[in-house]
């Protein structure tokens, strides 16, 4: 699918973001971008580009964490022909490559500290040295760099260098999580959910139903707008009815009743934090905590919601459901009868 430039939201911590990157972008300084995975780092940073005065000169990015360390440096400032083994002819770096544009460096902290060393350089004097090479050659390139590191703590544990990060650090733009952005995770998923339905060739958007809300605003988001879009195509592409409101979300794609046995070492080292966390990532309901006035109903409400929830899962596949709770196929049917979900 295309690659997604929109920004879509309507919170305020989420247009105050928005606003700070359009005032920045002005400004022929380096920008810091910090956020969670997912949160669009990309896309801020491709706006700092477009709407500066770099506009119609190169945009080069760079992911820092996916090149070995051996590279990086020849990736940053290119290298001389023998300049390392492999090297049969001179290559011209990314600076070289964006020089009167901006260059983007994803993943920033991941940067070795000689590296850090030779960035310093470049940003200071605005030159840079190839590998093999003793001439420097002059460019000219703004730099914005992106993270989900708390930089000045890597510079606390001496992983990050302090007067780089004072250089990089003209202005920091600190992406919401999507869990702060209240309101858009309606708003993001209607966008997604329309959009897969014209895909899918539907008619009409049916829009969503009131258990599939529910369990959108009720889920943490660690993998915050790239998340949500995954889990909205999902549910879309797998519903079989275009004509109904799309009501059952799968969070987990792993969560199966024949996936692999967890290891035995990992199932003991399991902690009720993280047997809860599970539970709220496959939409379960945790148990009640507090005082119950009426055990049965209480009990019965949970195990309502853990069928429905394991219903909704598996697609409404009985058999299946059964099969993931360890019942029988008469023990789900007359479970299922008993709290009318059956219909």
């Amino acid at each position: 699918m295309e690659r997604e430039t929109q920004f879509i939201g309507q919170s305020a911590t989420f247009q105050d973001a928005v606003e700070r990157t359009s005032l920045a972008a002005a400004l022929d300084r380096p920008v810091l971008v910090i956020g969670e995975r997912g949160t669009g780092k990309e896309l801020i940073a491709e706006r700092l580009h477009r709407l500066s005065a770099r506009w119609d000169r190169p945009y080069v990015i760079m992911n820092c964490a996916a090149m070995p360390e051996t590279l990086i440096e020849s990736e940053l400032f290119g290298h001389e022909a023998g300049a390392f083994t492999g090297a049969t002819r001179s290559r011209a770096g990314r600076f070289e490559e964006a020089d009167g544009g901006t260059l983007f460096l994803d993943e920033l902290a991941t940067l070795s500290m000689g590296a850090q060393e030779r960035l310093l350089r470049a940003v200071e004097y605005g030159e840079v040295t190839r590998v093999g090479s003793s001439r420097p050659i002059r460019v000219d390139v703004r730099i914005v760099a992106a993270t989900n590191e708390h930089l000045p703590a890597l510079v606390e544990e001496n992983r990050f260098r302090a007067d780089l990060l004072d250089r990089l650090s003209f202005e920091v733009i600190t992406l919401p999580p999507l869990r702060a952005r209240e309101g858009d995770i309606e708003v993001l998923a209607t966008y997604f959910g329309q959009r897969m339905a014209a895909v899918l060739g539907w008619e009409e958007w049916p829009g969503f139903g009131p258990r599939a809300l529910a369990a959108m605003e009720g889920h943490d988001w660690p993998g915050n707008v790239r998340e949500l879009r995954n889990v909205i195509e999902r549910a879309i592409y797998r519903w079989a009815d275009p004509e109904k409101p799309v009501d059952a979300l799968t969070f987990d794609p792993f969560a199966s009743p024949w996936q692999p046995a967890v290891r035995e070492a990992a199932a003991k080292a399991e902690t009720p934090a993280t047997t809860a966390s599970a539970s709220a990532a496959t939409g379960a309901t945790a148990p009640l905590s507090g005082p119950v006035s009426d055990l049965r109903a209480a009990v019965d409400a949970y195990e309502r919601q853990i069928l429905s929830d394991t219903m909704a899962r598996c697609r409404f596949n009985q058999k299946v459901a059964a099969e993931a709770l360890g019942l029988s196929y008469d023990q789900i049917r007359h479970a299922l009868k008993k709290h009318g979900l059956n219909q």
